[in-house]
């Protein structure tokens, strides 16, 4: 498959080729949703933590005898029966993600790329080179390539701080450096923007 390459003007220079490798595979939408559902499961922050009746403070001697006073026998004031008392059950800090095979994790992002491939929603940019950071800079760039307005994720290869902070105040557009592009903001996107220096590590990395 091939794909248009533009420059920052917006003027078409040349063309690129997409690996069938990550963007000619048949999207198996199992196992994306197997992934979907894990990568949000894991974006929980899992912290709410309660103490059990062995953890809370206090506690130590018998409220009262066990026979003659006509109340109800108890040993603690800790018990989870008693205001102040422990949590029966209670959540702890956990991870709430469960492990996934490798290559179902590199099926499952081949599968979105792919079908943005197959849907059109790609385009390819020579380079992103702003000489300062300015949320007008990228604003104006995204016009010129017909992306105004678009949700859209810009990837690209190497630390570009630039680019990264002039994509920050823009809602619908998101920055990710390819080596750590992920399936969900890849399916999430309407379109997804490349440098060519993206577009290879991403076909580097994946295929």
């Amino acid at each position: 498959m091939t794909v248009k390459v533009y420059n920052q003007e917006g003027v078409e220079v040349g063309t690129v080729d997409l690996k069938t490798e990550v963007f000619g595979v048949e999207p198996n939408e199992s196992v994306v949703h197997q992934y979907i559902t894990n990568y949000l499961a894991r974006q929980r922050q899992g912290n709410a933590s309660t103490k059990g009746r062995s953890e809370v403070s206090g506690g130590g001697r018998k409220p009262w005898r066990q026979k003659g006073t006509g109340r109800a026998r108890v040993g603690t004031i800790r018990s989870p029966l008693w205001r102040g008392g422990g949590t029966t059950f209670g959540p702890k800090p956990r991870d709430y993600g469960s492990p996934m095979p490798r290559k179902m994790k590199r099926l499952a992002i081949r599968s979105v790329f792919s079908d943005k491939a197959m849907t059109e929603r790609i385009k390819v940019i020579d380079r992103i080179d702003f000489p300062e950071i300015k949320t007008r800079s990228m604003a104006s760039l995204l016009t010129k390539l017909g992306l105004e307005g678009k949700k859209c994720l810009v990837i690209d290869e190497g630390k570009n701080e630039n680019l990264a902070f002039s994509c920050r105040n823009i809602q619908s557009v998101k920055y990710r450096r390819a080596a750590l592009a992920n399936g969900y903001e890849v399916l999430d996107a309407d379109w997804v923007l490349f440098t060519k220096a993206g577009l290879e590590k991403v076909q580097e990395v994946f295929s």
